[in-house]
Order: structure tokens, then C-alpha cells, then sequence
């Protein structure tokens, strides 16, 4: 070997030895974080563990509350939802507010007579009936 390979080699023997060193530095580091955090926990567990059951009931109860309440939003927030559903804007199919177009008078009234929409209808097939005599009912349209 020549003189200039062997500095190259000390050079980064040199490197390695003190990236070792401060890998060994921040090792030690970790360590004393880690011991930090087992004192504060061993800590914490006996102050849970040291606690007067009396508290304990006092939390029960306010646990137990809070359930309730939780029950109580819960099943509110159900109705809510229902008041909701039955509001929302109900659309017909294209097919429906066809006939609907057709068949109502000028007069703008909500509700369709049943022989006048039976009469419109006369030209589908049964199944198509059903179909938009379920959707007109879903609209509140019909009964």
C-alpha cells in the first residue's frame, strides 16, 4: 500500500471512532430519558393506586352521569335525525312528475284524486304502476 491509501484509512478509521463515540453519547442520553419517564410513571401509578376509594364512588357517580347524558344526547340526536329524514326535500323520477304534468289540474292542489291517477296510469304495465303509485306515496303526494 501507499503512503496516500494508509491516510485515507486513518482518516476514516478517525471518522468511524468518533461517530462511535457520539452514537455511545446519544445512547446514554436515551438511557437517562428512559429512567426519567420509569421514575414519573412508577410515580403516577402509586398515586392512583394510594387514592381513597371514596373518591373512586365520587367518579362512579360522575361517570354514571355523564353515561346518562350521553344516552339521553344519543337518543336526541336519533329523533333529530328522523325529524330530518321525514323533512327532507322529497324529488320525483322524471317518468312520475311526467304524469303529474299530465294529469293535474291547474287548481295546484297537493294531493291527486285516485281515479284520476288510475286513469292516467291505464297505459303502464303493472309493475310501472306500482312503481310510481310507491313513489308518489314516498312524496306524500297520495295516501
Amino acid at each position: 500500500m501507499n503512503e496516500e491509501m494508509v491516510q485515507q484509512l486513518m482518516t476514516t478509521a478517525e471518522r468511524l471512532a468518533s461517530a462511535a463515540e457520539s452514537l455511545d453519547r446519544v445512547l446514554g442520553r436515551l438511557d437517562a430519558q428512559q429512567e426519567a419517564l420509569n421514575t414519573k410513571v412508577d410515580r403516577i401509578v402509586a398515586a392512583v393506586e394510594e387514592q381513597p376509594s371514596h373518591e373512586m364512588s365520587a367518579r362512579g357517580e360522575g361517570a354514571r352521569h355523564l353515561q346518562e347524558r350521553v344516552a339521553e344526547l344519543e337518543k336526541s340526536n336519533a329523533d333529530l335525525k328522523a325529524q330530518a329524514a321525514r323533512m327532507a326535500r322529497k324529488t320525483l323520477p322524471p317518468l312520475v312528475s311526467a304524469i303529474l304534468a299530465k294529469s293535474c289540474d291547474e287548481s295546484g292542489s297537493e294531493r291527486l284524486d285516485k281515479g284520476v291517477l288510475d286513469k292516467t296510469l291505464q297505459s303502464l304495465s303493472v309493475e310501472q304502476r306500482i312503481a310510481v303509485k310507491s313513489e308518489l306515496a314516498r312524496a306524500g303526494i297520495i295516501e
